[in-house]
């Protein structure tokens, strides 16, 4: 195996420096007038016709801060003009919290308030917070109060998902996606201001999960109504959609086990008892995803959903998939040791190297089908650097903190 494939080499950790560094610079042009985030074409460019989302901006101020931190020239400008956008043309000074974007023409998105994007808020604004950026820690402290007046259901232990602009009208709808993130966004508030109550919340939408998980063969329905059933068979009819698809999202098991991770190594500390199960839950999400939709069709890559029996429906790789498999291969090597998982991470670094990073013009391509073929028929273009850059640093970042305060503290 070439060592610049293996993990903790010198050419390893080489490889994805310079991939770090040419994620920053490809992400520059995102910033609009009023500081929301142009979605990104294939070379960078921003594509000016479509519509400046919330939880795109969001993530660009993510990465910057991380930027910050590694010394990245030009990341406080850029953060503070998504901040800019965050706390000016996407926040609703009226009803609270965030519209899900603008159009072209500036014109509000759409008349939902998303739990989506309102936990990229909070990520977004825990990581500006690390940064010292004028306005981050208001921010934090308005998108927490709105998420916990709003999305967060302390009965359960579980956030809903959609609201109408106003908040008077919750919809039935309950999926993982927006929790998947809540737990992401909770862990940072937790590591970025000390507020332990989060990642007891957090680990209180894990229990569900992998109660769910465990039941399904280590499937996880991703959809349910507002009683909290599963509903196994949603968008059957679209099973591509882009952020509902049907059947089982074999990268949100894998980015889960990720997750599950970090939350039992931060909270059960050096108890590795107490941290064995979850453990051992992260493994088995991460292992039935890898053996359901790695290499399925001859070509490597993940396959982007499943049935329930862990065939295929969606052939086409996400550059996303990738990148958690990445982390999470990386990750349970840490904490268990098995070579099983460095044997994985090499397999995901080739094929990064091969079919997915985009030599010519920057970045990751975004969607390939089933042969590899650059295609963008759900992600076309770039439209942001979140997965991608993470999937460069997490890999040799502390396992058990989230990845803005790891970088913040390994680069002091």
């Amino acid at each position: 195996m070439n060592p610049k494939y293996v993990i903790d080499t010198p050419e390893n950790k080489a490889f994805l420096n310079s991939l770090t560094n040419e994620l920053l610079a490809f992400g520059h042009k995102f910033p609009s007038e009023g500081g929301s985030s142009f979605y990104l074409g294939d070379d960078g460019t921003p594509w000016t016709d479509r519509p400046r989302e919330c939880w795109i901006t969001c993530r660009m101020a993510h990465v910057y801060s991380i930027g910050s931190f590694l010394g990245h020239e030009g990341s406080e400008e850029l953060i503070d003009s998504a901040l800019k956008g965050i706390m000016g043309e996407l926040s609703d000074k009226e009803n609270g919290g965030w519209y899900p974007g603008r159009t072209a023409d500036g014109q509000i998105l759409s008349s939902t308030k998303q739990c989506y994007a309102h936990a990229f808020v909070i990520l977004a604004a825990t990581s500006a917070v690390l940064a010292k950026r004028p306005g981050a820690d208001e921010l934090l402290k308005e998108a927490l109060e709105l998420y916990d007046k709003r999305f967060w259901d302390d009965e359960i232990g579980l956030a809903c998902d959609t609201w109408n602009t106003e908040f008077t009208v919750c919809d039935d709808y309950r999926g993982l996606n927006a929790n998947m993130h809540t737990v992401e966004a909770f862990l940072a508030v937790a590591d970025a201001v000390d507020k332990e109550e989060y990642r007891v919340r957090a680990g209180r939408i894990i229990d569900h999960v992998i109660g769910w998980a465990k039941e399904n063969s280590w499937r996880i329905p991703e959809h349910f109504t507002s009683e909290w059933v599963a509903d196994l068979e949603c968008n059957k009819d679209r099973p591509a959609d882009q952020f509902k698809p049907y059947g089982a999202t074999p990268g949100h098991g894998i980015e889960w086990g990720r997750l599950i991770t970090q939350w039992a190594m931060s909270t059960f500390k050096n108890d590795k008892k107490a941290a064995s199960s979850y453990i051992e839950a992260a493994e088995n999400l991460f292992n039935r995803a890898i053996e359901d939709a790695w290499n399925k069709d001859g070509a490597p890559g993940i396959a982007y959903t499943t049935d329930w029996e862990g065939n295929p429906v969606v052939h086409d790789r996400m550059h996303w998939t990738l990148a958690e498999a990445i982390n999470t291969s990386a990750v349970l090597y840490r904490v268990t040791g098995k070579e099983k998982y460095s044997s994985d991470y090499s397999e995901f670094m080739v094929y990064l190297d091969e079919k997915v990073h985009d030599k010519i013009n920057g970045s990751w391509f975004h969607q390939l089908n089933e042969k590899n073929e650059v295609i963008g028929t759900v992600w076309p273009g770039k439209s942001d650097i979140y997965h991608a850059l993470q999937a460069t640093l997490i890999p040799y970042s502390t396992v058990d903190v989230s990845i803005a305060k790891a970088v913040k503290i390994a680069n002091k």
